[in-house]
């Protein structure tokens, strides 16, 4: 298994939740829809997609976890929780 390569970032989504930056390849059917998909969807970036997208895969797969459905529910409703 290929270990990922990521750097700290600096940016902070609230006070407590640090953002971790990573690398990774997609196919190029996904990335077109994923612009595609951004380009009609304006209030929506690649960031939100990918997070809410590994949020709702980790949730889907019974990792219960507060933060993360904070999470994923804020990227789907546009909402921002805090504490």
């Amino acid at each position: 298994m290929q270990e990922l390569n990521y750097d700290e970032n600096s940016k902070v989504l609230n006070h407590n939740d640090d953002v971790i930056s990573f690398k990774c390849e997609l196919q190029e059917n996904l990335q077109k829809a994923m612009k595609e998909f951004v380009e009609d969807h304006p209030n929506w970036d690649q960031y939100r997609i990918l997070q809410a997208a590994i949020a709702g895969f980790l949730m889907q797969k019974g990792f219960q976890n507060r933060d993360l459905t904070r999470l994923y529910i804020g990227n789907m409703f546009s909402m921002n929780f805090k504490d």
